[in-house]
């Protein structure tokens, strides 16, 4: 039970996490401080004979041409393995000014084999309103490596997808509105009410008056300085301000195709009892070979006997003690003697029956 022990592990992280302060900053953002996404579509070139041979290409590289006054006569087709069509993706940082130097992602739309040692041409960089923000352009760099020879080839992570550091220049602002008139807005990034009041009252202890207030469970309002030197230092202080967040709700989360299981430290047992036993059927075929008596004039055939058998294994009614601690929910788990992909059916009897003081949720 080597899982359930590394989820012990997770839970007292979380025990000690919970026991100490948080930074503002860490439980919440400011309202119109976000980050943007961008995409695009390019040509990457230069490929060392992995690229892709599509009417894609072809397409991409005759209208390339005809924008750089290269006229090629019509109907031409451009089968070049040393290009590849990309889809290029980015990440609009807030308070991004025109100059700045930001990272891409190159991934293969078509049949290329690998990117490696290809180049990124010339390639707009759009947002969600059609707007160009950025151009991206450059060489690509991979986290895999591959070789074949002979038919035979090894390969190691992804080659169809990279990375260009710094590969785009933003080329327009997106405004980042830093509050509305004299307020600013703090987004919490879990909605709880116990947290916010502790949020509110920290800044309020802090500078003084009533300067914050809270909306609803996330979002709080805070009166800040309107000339824009003071409001980012107004902004660093209450950002750095401690506040102890509320205690999380329990919550149990079960991934159905790996079998891991997450608790945090807040989850609870009542005590209850619980049987386990494990049904496996087997069958087995042996196959053999009938021959016809002599003179006979029959034919030679194949036959197959199967046997099938059902095993149960015996299950012990075990009785598991209130817990209320994390410690003492996975020993209670750990005495029912199941494998963590057994844990499931577990849990979401014991969630039927009321004895499972959690949500569960399977992803």
């Amino acid at each position: 039970m080597k899982l359930i022990l590394r989820l012990l592990c997770l839970g007292l992280i979380a025990i000690n996490g919970a026991a100490s302060a948080e930074r503002i900053k860490d439980l919440a953002n400011i309202e119109g401080v976000r980050i943007n996404q961008l995409v695009g579509y390019g040509v990457v070139v230069g490929l060392d004979g992995s690229g892709d041979s599509s009417s894609l290409t072809s397409q991409s590289l005759v209208t390339m041409l005809s924008q750089l006054g290269v006229q090629l006569p019509a109907g031409t087709n451009l089968s070049a393995k040393n290009a590849a069509p990309v889809s290029i993706t980015a990440t609009l940082p807030p308070f991004a000014r025109p100059g700045q130097q930001i990272d891409v992602t190159v991934s293969s739309l078509g049949s290329s084999k690998s990117l490696r040692g290809g180049t990124l041409l010339l390639s707009p960089l759009k947002g969600a309103d059609g707007q160009v923000y950025a151009i991206a352009q450059g060489n690509i760099l991979l986290g895999g490596a591959g070789a074949s020879a002979n038919g035979s080839s090894a390969q190691v992570n992804q080659l169809n997808a990279g990375r260009i550091p710094a590969g785009a220049t933003v080329e327009k602002a997106v405004p980042t509105p830093l509050g509305q008139g004299e307020f600013i807005n703090l987004e919490l990034t879990t909605t709880d009410f116990t947290t916010a009041d502790r949020v509110v009252d920290a800044i309020n202890r802090s500078v003084g008056g009533n300067a914050a207030r809270a909306l609803d469970g996330r979002l709080i309002q805070v009166r800040a300085p309107s000339d824009s030197t003071k409001r980012v230092a107004f902004i660093s202080q209450v950002e750095n301000l401690m506040v102890a967040p509320a205690t999380a709700s329990p919550k149990v989360i079960v991934n159905a195709r790996t079998g891991s299981i997450v608790m945090n430290q807040s989850v609870m047992v009542d005590h209850c009892a619980v049987a386990h036993g494990n049904l496996s059927v087997v069958i087995g075929t042996d196959n053999s070979v009938s021959q016809p008596g002599a003179l006979s004039n029959g034919q030679t055939a194949g036959t197959a006997n199967s046997n099938v058998s059902i095993n149960a294994d015996k299950g012990q009614l075990v009785s598991l003690p209130k817990a209320t601690r994390l410690s003492d929910v996975v020993k209670a788990l750990n005495a029912v003697g199941a494998t963590p992909q057994d844990l499931l059916s577990i849990l979401q009897a014991m969630k039927a029956a009321g004895a499972l003081r959690a949500d569960l949720e399977i992803i």
